[in-house]
């Protein structure tokens, strides 16, 4: 069964993967640029990442044929979205938020790679479902 912690320290490890993908490539570049590089180090550390995924949208129980497109699933659990943009702004946590419970999904990671510190505009958002799970 899958913890509160467990999905904590894999954040931690995704987080540590886009460092370093920050480290070696640097900010400026286009979001598609961090894309690959951050599927790669993940691959690099064992940690399945789909990407691409698209999400049906439901409204009251009833498939109205939409599709979301999430940037990267890690291990059907965390949704990590990439920013490459001057000014991270409210609009894009609750982006992130939304599609988060719409795919019921217990973490999100919203992660921008124009800045020269990673960790600084970083947001870490956590669902009910994230709520639910044990502790340990």
């Amino acid at each position: 069964m899958k913890t509160q912690k467990y999905i904590n320290d894999l954040s931690f490890t995704v987080v540590g993967c886009a460092i370093e993908v920050h480290k070696q490539v640097g900010p400026g570049l286009l979001e598609s640029v961090y894309h690959a590089c951050l599927l790669d180090e993940l691959e690099n550390n064992n940690i399945e990442a789909k990407s691409q995924i698209f999400v049906p949208i439901l409204y009251k129980g009833k498939d109205l044929g939409g599709k979301l497109k999430l940037d990267i699933l890690i291990e059907n659990l965390i949704i990590v979205e990439l920013k490459a943009v001057d000014t991270m702004i409210p609009l894009y946590s609750a982006q992130l938020l939304s599609y988060l419970r719409l795919a019921h999904k217990p973490k999100g990671l919203l992660i921008n790679f124009h800045t020269e510190n990673i960790i600084s505009q970083m947001v870490p958002l956590v669902t009910d479902e994230f709520a639910k799970l044990p502790r340990y």
